[in-house]
């Protein structure tokens, strides 16, 4: 991702923080911060998903925030439908979460990619607005236990890539108890 489009992302996301106003204030309020790692990740409450959402609990998890307008997440789809084909017979969960206002450009771009994985939309943004997502996309991937081991802010192709496969593969390799 080059600087301009990870400026332009970061732009929007924090728009659409803004344009979520008083949920997200009400949501914020006594709530931790930006989420972080060893934090454990909210339950998927309040995102709407066409098909039911994948049981978290006990698998390793990736849950990556996109939007349709975000040009990184485009590059980031088909990897994470790879990742997730690769990985799900090992116990690998990927939920992609779109924080879309439009329910036709969250349609469309799902379509359009075919993900391999369930996607949801964060259309109130409260997902969002508590975890604190700070540019589009970002990924959390959870241990077994639900919480966050590692953070990816923005999508950096092979890079990227590689690093989350080799981090699957560590948490996927982890005893259930020592996650």
């Amino acid at each position: 991702m080059s600087w301009p489009e990870f400026i332009a992302c970061t732009f929007r996301t924090r728009t659409i923080r803004l344009a979520a106003g008083v949920a997200a204030l009400l949501l914020a309020v006594g709530l931790r911060a930006e989420l972080k790692v060893g934090d454990a990740f909210p339950a998927l409450k309040g995102v709407q998903a066409d098909a039911a959402l994948p049981v978290t609990a006990g698998h390793v998890t990736l849950i990556d925030f996109w939007a349709s307008w975000c040009g990184p997440c485009k590059s980031s789809f088909p990897v994470y439908s790879r990742i997730q084909s690769d990985y799900a017979k090992d116990g690998l969960v990927v939920v992609g979460v779109s924080v879309d206002d439009s329910d036709a450009a969250y349609r469309t771009f799902v379509r359009r990619l075919a993900p391999t994985f369930v996607t949801a939309v964060d259309a109130r943004h409260e997902l969002a607005a508590h975890v604190e997502v700070p540019a589009m996309p970002t990924s959390y991937l959870l241990g077994r236990d639900g919480r966050v081991r590692y953070i990816h802010v923005g999508f950096h192709g092979a890079e990227t890539e590689k690093q989350i496969r080799r981090e699957i593969e560590s948490l996927l390799a982890e005893t259930p108890s020592s996650s």
